[in-house]
C-alpha cells in the first residue's frame, strides 16, 4: 500500500474520531482549559509511528522532512518536538495541531478499559478537579451507556492500516522520527512528488 493511501486512511480515521469526540464533548460538557499544555509536557507520552504519518507526509510535501529529522536526531528532550511552549508556566500549543497524533486526539475525550472490563475516562487531574461535577456526572453516564471513544478500538483500527507501524509503541519523539523515516525511505527510490504542494 502506498504512503499516500496509508495517510488517507489515517486521516479518515481521525475525521471519524473528530466527530465522535465532538459529540462526546457536547454530551459531557468537559473541555480542556484554554491555553493549557500540561499533558503535552509529560516525558512519558508514547505513540505509534503510524499516527504521525500524516504529519511526516505533510513535512515531506513541504520540503521540511530532512530538517525535522535532523532536529529529532539531535534532541535530548523527552517533550514532544511538535509542542511549543508559549511561556514558562505550562501554557503552550501544538505547532502542528491539524496533524497531531491519535494519542493527542484521544486523551481527555476517550476511555480505557480497566481489568474488570469497565470503561474509565482518561483525562488529567486538572479536569478531574476543576470540572469535578461534570467529570463525575460523565463517569456515571459512561457506566450507564453513554458512548465514548475507546483507546484500544482506535489503535486496533490503526493496526489494520499498517501492522508494523501501528503495533510499535515508542516515546513520542521516537515515533515522530520513525514516521519521517518511513516517508523518506518510501520516496528514496520513487519519483518524487511535487514538493511544496499538498495533495487535495
Amino acid at each position: 500500500m502506498s504512503i499516500e493511501r496509508k495517510v488517507q486512511l489515517v486521516e479518515n480515521l481521525f475525521s471519524k474520531l473528530e466527530q465522535e469526540t465532538a459529540l462526546f464533548g457536547q454530551a459531557s460538557g468537559l473541555s480542556c482549559v484554554s491555553g493549557c499544555g500540561k499533558c503535552c509536557t509529560s516525558p512519558n507520552i508514547e505513540a505509534s509511528p503510524i499516527e504521525f504519518l500524516p504529519w511526516a507526509f505533510h513535512l515531506f510535501l513541504n520540503g521540511e522532512a530532512h530538517n525535522t529529522q535532523l532536529k529529532l536526531n539531535k534532541t535530548q528532550s523527552l517533550t514532544c518536538l511538535i509542542y511549543k511552549p508559549l511561556s514558562f508556566v505550562d501554557q503552550g500549543r501544538c505547532s502542528n495541531y491539524k496533524y497531531r497524533g491519535l494519542i493527542c486526539r484521544l486523551f481527555g475525550s476517550a476511555a480505557n478499559t480497566d481489568k474488570y472490563g469497565n470503561l474509565r475516562l482518561a483525562t488529567c487531574q486538572i479536569i478531574k478537579e476543576g470540572q469535578a461535577n461534570k467529570y463525575n456526572t460523565t463517569t456515571e453516564a459512561i457506566n450507564k451507556g453513554l458512548y465514548v471513544p475507546v483507546f484500544t478500538e482506535y489503535y486496533m483500527q490503526l493496526n489494520q492500516i499498517d501492522f508494523k507501524l501501528g503495533n510499535i509503541i515508542l516515546p513520542i519523539n521516537k515515533a515522530l522520527k520513525m514516521a519521517i523515516e518511513e516517508v523518506l525511505q518510501y520516496y528514496a527510490y520513487r519519483p518524487s512528488l511535487h514538493l511544496g504542494k499538498e495533495c487535495g
